[in-house]
């Protein structure tokens, strides 16, 4: 774990309205995803000549944005999802936010846009998970979501990266992603949408790809299913990833099949986890091209008997059901198989401090 001893110095300023500790008890009797806010926002800002400054814990507010600013005409826009959870001894934990860091600057980088030191993106998260503690949830499933993000600022209307940024990072107390919690999600398999293509921005987690998945997944809810999966631009063959979830297919074997990462897939950290937690099984994964073909062979012929999806949000969600334009099948009778359940549950153990966080993947705040 780096060091989130950070060099710059923030200026704590809290909320002098906080939300009434009564009507956040009301509101987290039914949470949802990402529509609460807690009371504070982290902000640093970078400009050319003096890179990083004026970090400071404040308010969460509206930032007043210029029409003629970068952000709003060439989407220099990047973010990270991660989660505050509390263990059942008390303590408010971080998952692999080390990793967040890294990716944040792999995405940084691909849209011609400042790294953030590693040290104050960390420091960042964890001083507002501080201030605003008392917003991490304890029901099932439930966390404090993060969001880290940055944009570009500056006012200019050249097709040139930005001299000026804001980094900010904002939190949302969430209950399970998808309506129904844990059990499996049904998928349309988009014919004619690709999400990204080589030599563009797939790897990184930038707003355009999910703009750009909008569509394909407003056709997803149109036929009746939870999330859309992509297929390849190249040969429209080749299985990727969900709109905002990387897939895993289990074999009758008991092998792992994943699509390999290479520039058009955003590699995900829940991904490499499962990876690192399914090899201590035993279990062999394969990061290997998979056709939607052989996906819909595989199940007509039983060689495959489960199918997952995975990421932050969702942690690790069954696919149950698969839709495309020709028909339909279903995937482990539509119930959630034992090798991703267990997978499942073993991620949650480390992350809710329920077991043996054997990798050092969590990590405690202090002082909270």
């Amino acid at each position: 774990m780096p060091s989130t001893t950070s060099p710059l110095t923030f200026d704590i300023k809290p909320s002098a309205n906080p939300l009434p500790e009564a009507d956040r008890l009301k509101a987290f009797e039914s949470l949802g995803f990402g529509t609460l806010f807690s009371d504070h926002m982290a902000v640093i800002r970078w400009s050319e000549g003096k890179g990083w400054h004026s970090a400071e814990v404040t308010a969460r507010a509206p930032f007043p944005i210029d029409p003629a600013s970068s952000i709003l005409h060439y989407a220099q826009e990047i973010f990270e999802g991660m989660k505050a959870y509390r263990t059942a001894d008390g303590r408010a934990v971080l998952f692999r936010p080390e990793e967040n860091a890294r990716r944040f600057n792999e995405s940084a980088r691909r849209m011609a846009m400042p790294e953030l030191p590693e040290a104050d993106f960390l420091a960042a998260v964890e001083k507002l998970v501080r201030i605003d503690a008392r917003w991490i949830p304890q029901g099932e499933g439930s966390s404090l979501y993060l969001r880290p993000f940055m944009f570009a600022s500056e006012t200019f209307l050249g097709v040139r990266p930005s001299r000026e940024y804001i980094f900010c990072v904002i939190a949302s107390p969430v209950g399970p992603y998808f309506k129904g919690g844990a059990k499996p999600v049904s998928i349309w398999v988009s014919q004619d949408y690709t999400r990204a293509a080589p030599g563009g921005t797939g790897a990184a987690k930038c707003g355009g790809n999910y703009a750009a998945s909008l569509v394909a997944q407003a056709e997803a809810y149109g036929k009746g299913c939870d999330q859309v999966v992509f297929l390849d631009a190249a040969e429209h063959k080749w299985v990727e990833e969900l709109g905002g979830m990387n897939v895993f297919f289990v074999m009758a074997d008991g092998s792992l099949v994943t699509p390999p990462l290479g520039g058009t897939i955003l590699p995900g950290i829940t991904r490499k986890s499962l990876i690192t937690l399914a090899h201590e099984e035993g279990i062999t994964v394969e990061e290997k091209p998979y056709s939607f073909a052989e996906w819909k062979a595989d199940v007509a012929s039983g060689k495959l008997k489960e199918a997952f999806a995975c990421g932050t949000a969702a942690v690790v969600a069954a696919i149950g059901m698969v839709k495309y334009p020709d028909g339909e099948f279903q995937i482990s009778d539509g119930q959630t198989g034992p090798v991703t359940a267990r997978l499942r549950d073993a991620l949650i153990g480390i992350q809710r401090g329920q077991s043996n966080d054997r990798h050092g993947w969590l990590h405690t705040i202090a002082g909270v």
